[in-house]
């Protein structure tokens, strides 16, 4: 499954367009005040792409143990200490409502941890790789 993101800024315009496939979404990202960028920081789209994964990852798992999950609160808390560092100390906590019993649901909440995709994805390291630049001149 191909994924890729991206985002378009120019004269207090910001467009942020994710795409899994042939399937794309606008994404609702305001520009900052003064129009130069995101009015929300690559650090907590992050985070909160490793909340939406858990979140995400604890129905799906959920549904293939016929657990039923009433709702679901993931929090992800962490720092980046000074400009160009990675972040430090990323910790999640997760709340789960659910009818099914205590037990298999912390089974179902420690097991998909271990399956969260974004989250594997950090703790392995895998690399990011600035491919190509483009610069385009412009004379209006």
């Amino acid at each position: 499954m191909q994924i890729s993101a991206t985002v378009t800024n120019q004269a207090g315009e910001h467009r942020a367009v994710v795409r899994t496939g042939d399937k794309e979404q606008v994404l609702a990202v305001p520009a900052k005040q003064d129009g130069s960028g995101s009015g929300i920081n690559g650090g907590e789209l992050l985070f909160l792409a490793l909340a939406t994964c858990y979140c995400n990852d604890l129905y799906r798992e959920a549904k293939e143990r016929a657990i039923e999950v009433v709702s679901i609160q993931v929090e992800v808390t962490g720092r980046f200490s000074t400009k160009g560092a990675a972040a430090e100390d990323i910790r999640y906590r997760a709340s789960v409502r659910s009818r099914s019993n205590k037990e298999e649901v912390l089974e179902l909440m420690r097991h998909t941890d271990t399956v969260a995709e974004v989250h594997n994805t950090l703790r392995r390291g895998p690399g990011v790789t600035l491919s190509e630049c483009i610069v385009e001149e412009c004379n209006t």
